[in-house]
Formats: C-alpha cells, sequence, structure tokens
C-alpha cells in the first residue's frame, strides 16, 4: 500500500510523489487540511482560494485514473497517527517542501512516526537537501532540472473506504470569501501551461524592459509564479520547454533574462532550506540589532497603502486587490518599510507575504531581508518613491486609475506627495529618513567584525554564479 501525501505541488504531471507513489496501483492521494497552518506565518485566504483552484483540477485528472483527492483536516502529526492506525505498514511518499516554522515543525512531527524505509521524500525544486554545499549548487541544480519529465501516475486499484472528505465536500463547506478576491489569478495546470505558451509566443517581447513598470508587467511578465509556489507546474517543465523554444525565438534576450530567474528561485530556497531561522533573524546576526522596536500605527498605514505617497499606496492597493505585483515595487514596498519607516521587518515581513497569491517563504524571506540592508552580502538599496512614481508612471496614469479621487490632480503634484488636504499626510519625511538609515547602515557595515562575519555569510549563502562578496562587503 502507497500513501501520497499533497503539499504544495498540487499538478498531475512530473509529479515524483505522485509518479513513483502510484507505480504498483495500490494507492490513496491525501492533502492535509490544517486551519493552524492558514492562519501562520504569511498564509491568507487568497493562496488557499489559489491551492483549492489547482486541487480542483487534479483531482478531476486523478478521477480519470480511479483514484481521487482525500482530505484529511487536521495537523501532520495528527496525520501520522491516523496512517500507522489505518495502514501500518504502508510506504509513504511526499515531495519536499520548504515552508514556514509551523510547517516544519508539523513535518519533524510527522516523519518522527515511521521508520525511514518506509518514508520516500522527493525533491521539487533541484535543492540540496543533503550534504549542502554552495560551490557545487548551480551545477547540481542544471543536472536535476536536466532529468526526463515524469509522465502521469498509473491508474489506481485502492478502494478501500475511509473516513475522509472528499474533495467536493471540502470544497462547498471551506469558508472562503471570493466576493473579496475576485481579482486573484486562478490556479491549476491548464492555466499554468497556457500562461506558460501566451509567455513564450508573444508577451516576453519586451519582458527584460517591462518588467519594472507595474502597468507593463502586469501583461509581460510570465506570471506563473502562484503555480510555481503551489506546484500547478514544476519548474523543470518550464525550465525544459524554455530551452526548447530558447534557440528560435524572436525574443532571445528577454527569455535568457526569464531563464536566469528561474535559477534565482531555486538559489533563494535553498538559502532558507539551509538556514530556517532566517524566517525570524537576520542574515547577518549584527542587523538585528539596527530596528528594535516597532510602531504599529506606520505599520498598519503603510500596509493599507496610506502613506501619503500616491504611486506607492497605489502599488500596495494594486497588491491588495490583484494578490500580484511586479518585483521592483515589491521591493520599493518593503525598502520604505524598513528603512523610510524604520520597522523591524520581521514585524512587516508576514503582513506583506500574506498579500501574495505567491507566497514562497525562501524567497520572501530571502528578498525582505536583502530590502531591509540586513544581509551582510548585499548593497543596502534605498528606493526612492518620487524617482519610482517618475519613472514608472510617468503620465501618472495607473496611480490615478488606482486610486480614483487623484484623477483631476496635477501630474507633478502627484510625483512629488504635494497634496495637502486633498489626500493623506506624508507618514515621513523621505529624504531625511532616507539619509539617516544610510548613515546608520553604512556606520555598521565599516566595521571590522561586520566584514569578517559577512564574508561566512557570502560563503554560507552567496552565488557563486557572480563573485559578488568583495564589492558588496567594501
Amino acid at each position: 500500500m502507497d500513501v501520497i501525501i499533497l503539499q504544495r505541488d498540487l499538478r498531475l504531471l512530473d509529479n515524483p510523489a505522485l509518479f513513483y507513489g502510484s507505480k504498483k496501483g495500490n494507492y490513496c492521494v491525501i492533502y492535509v487540511y490544517d486551519e493552524n497552518y492558514w492562519q501562520s506565518y504569511g498564509r491568507s485566504p487568497r493562496q488557499l482560494k489559489f491551492a483549492v483552484d489547482c486541487m480542483k483540477e487534479l483531482n478531476e485528472n486523478l478521477k480519470k485514473l480511479d483514484s481521487e483527492i482525500l482530505i484529511f483536516k487536521g495537523s501532520f502529526e495528527k496525520l501520522g497517527i491516523f496512517l500507522r492506525k489505518e495502514f501500518p505498514s504502508s510506504k509513504i511518499h511526499l515531495n519536499h517542501c520548504t515552508d514556514n516554522l509551523y510547517h516544519r515543525k508539523e513535518i519533524k512531527k510527522f516523519l518522527n512516526k515511521f521508520e525511514n524505509t518506509s518514508l520516500n521524500i522527493y525533491d521539487n525544486f533541484g535543492l540540496q537537501l543533503q550534504k549542502f554545499n554552495r560551490d557545487n549548487w548551480s551545477r547540481d541544480w542544471n543536472e536535476i532540472m536536466s532529468r526526463p519529465l515524469l509522465g502521469s501516475p498509473s491508474n489506481s486499484i485502492f478502494n478501500k473506504k475511509l473516513p475522509l472528505l472528499s474533495f467536493e465536500d471540502f470544497k462547498q463547506n471551506l469558508n472562503i470569501d471570493d466576493s473579496a478576491l475576485s481579482g486573484i489569478q486562478k490556479g491549476g495546470e491548464k492555466l499554468a501551461s497556457e500562461l506558460l505558451n501566451s509567455f513564450f509566443e508573444y508577451r516576453a517581447d519586451g519582458y527584460s524592459r517591462k518588467m519594472s513598470c507595474p502597468r507593463e508587467a502586469e501583461t509581460a511578465c510570465s506570471r506563473l509564479s502562484p503555480h510555481i509556489a503551489f506546484g500547478s507546474i514544476s519548474i523543470r517543465k518550464i525550465y525544459q520547454e524554455l530551452n526548447n523554444v530558447l534557440f528560435l525565438s524572436p525574443y532571445k534576450k528577454d527569455l535568457y533574462s526569464f531563464k536566469k530567474r528561474l535559477h534565482w528561485h531555486c538559489h533563494f530556497v535553498q538559502k532558507l532550506e539551509t538556514e530556517p531561522e532566517l524566517e525570524f533573524r537576520s542574515m547577518h546576526p549584527f542587523c538585528d540589532e539596527l530596528r528594535t522596536k516597532e510602531d504599529s500605527e506606520l505599520i498598519e498605514r503603510w500596509i493599507k497603502g496610506q502613506t501619503g505617497f500616491p504611486f506607492l499606496d497605489a502599488c500596495i492597493s494594486y497588491l491588495n486587490s490583484n494578490g500580484w505585483i511586479n518585483f521592483r515595487m515589491r521591493a520599493m514596498i518593503m525598502s520604505f518599510a524598513s528603512y523610510n519607516l524604520w520597522q523591524p521587518w520581521q514585524k512587516t515581513s508576514p503582513l506583506l507575504a500574506e498579500l501574495f497569491t505567491d507566497f514562497e517563504p525562501g524567497i520572501h524571506i530571502s528578498q525582505v531581508q536583502m530590502q531591509s540592508g540586513v544581509t551582510g552580502i548585499n548593497l543596502p538599496r534605498i528606493y526612492s518613491v518620487f524617482k519610482q512614481s517618475l519613472d514608472q508612471d510617468p503620465t501618472a496614469e495607473w496611480t490615478k486609475k488606482i486610486i480614483p479621487q487623484l484623477e483631476n490632480v496635477e501630474t507633478n503634484l502627484i510625483h512629488n506627495a504635494e497634496l495637502r488636504d486633498l489626500y493623506f499626510e506624508q507618514i515621513v519625511d523621505p529624504k531625511l529618513s532616507a539619509k539617516k538609515a544610510r548613515d546608520t547602515i553604512w556606520a555598521m557595515r565599516k566595521n571590522k567584525d561586520f566584514k569578517k562575519i559577512a564574508r561566512e555569510v557570502y560563503l554560507k549563502h552567496g552565488s557563486r554564479r557572480r563573485q559578488q562578496f568583495n564589492r558588496a562587503s567594501n
């Protein structure tokens, strides 16, 4: 008997746990729905809605193989107890998942209930789960990404009745307010493939340039990030199909840029996998002394998009409505919270994560720390909300569309946030706060002990694709 456990790997094809776990035919597929998990660090209803979309299509596909998704309501620890009782000699198959602290603790409790010989854990992202060696990481990743894609699971002969919910009953009883999530992307393997194909065929045209502008990025970016986060398409499939079209594509420059980001995706996930404490502690330990006090009122106005800076607020409002925004704007939003508002990233990070449908803990936490200047190996970069407004939305039309109350306001007043009674008051002086933040960060980075630890951080987490350490730590 084989038991396949689904986590964030909600697809039929190139799914190691499904493929290998189904080979003997006598298998069942279980998804663990843990309410506490969905209330833990960074998790939110919009992500759950996307996951349910993915499960719906996967369940339909599994039924064609005489199988289905069964829902276990409870923690992974309780699932372990259930499986030990129902299937004491079963083989367990699951794809590895790098997630938040709550998930890590639950998975550990689950795995501890089984002998190693009954556990089969597969890697999804080309990570080094054992024998971590950053010097070999890129070579290993390319080797894994080049392996043949796995096909469809085998038909099931399993017919035992279990005290578990069907997917249909689970979905019907799930309380998600869809009316507040109408702008969120829909999940599923079919939609992921359609996005991939349209990106290769025409949307990639100008990708490397358009990705910086929130208006253009909406269609010029691949928009595959939530599908990758919840596994409705594998990175290996994306990587191999990209290589198939790259040589003849008229958008070579753009697709090469996209290809690098596939590598970076897993590079950042590896950081959290290697050092899970990064969820709460700065990559460079000195930096945890930088911001020790929080201002809940400032944080609330920031996350609600009421900072008094129209372009920044428009970006946050757009993100809240759509569950996605382009990378540069994500960086600006986080930079403002950490540098201009000088708030602890540990407090702002999970709030921002909840807004992302594509929340991937390894990427999010790594990027949050980079935009907060606490890695020790990346140059501090303080985004100017004025400059980004002018560069990315020169006519202010996009900002006015998101914030209709500014429709008749002069463009230069919007860029300079000089709106007086027409809009929210600025919650901070952007120039003075940026200068103070810059001086504080660089004063710390000049310390010899800081540089010594920064080199250790680089050896552990730094990319070997670019020998950036000397530049980043001077």
